[in-house]
């Protein structure tokens, strides 16, 4: 079954570490099957349970693959980011529903606000020593991050919430430790948590955000870190209300030594109140990217967090980046200041989108979600029919299984530059493809 090649280790980790080490070394092809839990745990001399957490890993970080009876085998195109792999190649023709990028239509120019941070770069270059975050951005995004009630703290920038949010775990964490996510959650943070040698534990979410009965259960069974998003949650756009907030800070002050990052996703395009969870557990952190009001090529986050959380992240930037360039922080700076962007109107344009389609869809006896944010997420019973049969409609839309770990199927749609004169279409082209297919009899 595996020819000449040992499979080395007495634990998991070790275990895991075997096998994708072959794996990346071409002694263990693509295809090729692994043996089957028990007969590996007696070969190694351990127990089962020790092999099925050893596989387990190798599932998350994409190495492998179960399927069912058939046992285990090495995936075809092994990857550490495995669910990037279920992106959807639009060609000419088909309606990208699927990308997640904001409207370009609602960013703001960036001409100005660039021009003016480079001509004060020519009179005041920033050179090695200086200070790594720019002074006017940080004192804009105190006060904003005051107005909503977030802790005070000191403050670092990052090149977007992934970088800021992996440099966070980072700090506390070691390879083995699980963290509570949203399921479904964003793609790229569920690909991040094994790629850093972490587990993931679900946790379920509705409207209001990741549910407190779940996060208790998680954190109960040893979740040494919990990633929530407060508002225009990716993929279902929840938001956590008053209410919610309340009921988690409850079950974070019964685990205060477990690590609180909160991702504002919704920053600039949402103006539904934030209720911020920060400061309930001792060590926390807070990210806000310019991302998805200002434009994804900035790649630039404000984090605030603990002292201790905001000291370890900064130390280890020094050693790696740097920084991030202080003209973008300064044309970012000047973006805020000058109101660039309208936060009611730029809701309002998106919430315009969402509802539209959230009624078309409940007109046709379907039901979505989408309180805030760029995205409708529809709960569907086959999720890779509905996703092909769309795709030969015209429309791409994204596969639920890049979100979601143990949530049932589903399909994420963009609705960002969704047009009044496509939602019916949309509709009808939804509907069509998440019927169920016609009966059969086999006589």
């Amino acid at each position: 079954m595996l020819g000449e090649y040992p499979i080395r280790g007495r634990r998991a980790a070790e275990i895991s570490a075997s096998v994708e080490g072959a794996v990346a070394a071409g002694e263990l092809r693509a295809g090729q099957s692994l043996p089957p839990m028990r007969e590996l745990a007696e070969r190694l001399g351990v127990n089962a349970n020790t092999v099925a957490a050893a596989y387990r890993v190798l599932r998350e970080r994409g190495v492998i693959e179960t399927a069912g009876r058939r046992g285990s085998r090495v995936r075809a195109k092994p990857a550490t980011t495995a669910r990037e792999e279920l992106h959807v190649d639009v060609p000419e023709g088909v309606r990208d529903m699927a990308a997640g990028n904001p409207d370009p239509a609602l960013l703001p120019s960036l001409a100005g606000a660039f021009a003016e941070a480079a001509a004060q770069a020519d009179r005041e270059p920033v050179l090695y020593g200086a200070d790594p975050e720019e002074p006017g951005l940080v004192r804009r995004a105190r006060a904003d991050l005051d107005a909503d009630g977030v802790p005070d703290g000191p403050l670092a920038v990052t090149s977007g919430s992934l970088d800021a949010i992996e440099r966070v775990l980072s700090a506390h964490l070691k390879p083995g430790d699980t963290v509570a996510v949203e399921d479904p959650g964003w793609g790229s943070l569920l690909d991040l948590i094994p790629a850093l040698g972490l587990r993931t534990v679900p946790v379920g979410v509705d409207d209001d955000g990741p549910l407190a009965d779940g996060v208790r259960s998680a954190l109960a069974a040893g979740a040494r870190a919990l990633i929530v998003t407060d508002r225009a949650q990716n993929p279902t756009g929840a938001v956590i209300g008053a209410a919610r907030a309340r009921a988690l800070r409850t079950v974070l002050a019964a685990h205060p030594e477990v690590l609180l990052v909160e991702d504002d996703h919704g920053h600039r395009i949402v103006d539904l109140p934030l209720h911020p969870l920060a400061g309930t557990t001792r060590s926390w952190a807070f990210v806000r990217s310019a991302a998805k009001a200002y434009g994804p090529d900035l790649r630039l986050a404000v984090l605030t967090g603990d002292a201790v959380t905001l000291d370890r992240v900064r130390g280890r930037q020094r050693l790696g980046p740097g920084w991030v360039s202080r003209i973008t922080q300064r044309a970012v700076a000047r973006l805020w200041d000058g109101g660039a962007v309208d936060t009611r109107a730029v809701s309002a344009a998106y919430g315009t989108r969402r509802t539209a389609l959230i009624d078309a869809l409940a007109e046709r006896g379907i039901t979505a979600y989408g309180r805030s944010g760029l995205n409708v997420w529809l709960p569907v019973p086959d999720e890779t029919g509905a996703v092909a049969r769309l795709f030969h409609a015209g429309w791409a839309v994204a596969p639920g299984a890049r979100f979601r770990i143990s949530a049932p199927p589903g399909i994420r749609v963009t609705v960002s530059t969704l047009t009044g004169a496509e939602v019916s279409a949309l509709a009808d082209a939804i509907a069509e493809a998440v019927a169920p297919g016609p009966s059969r009899r086999y006589v």
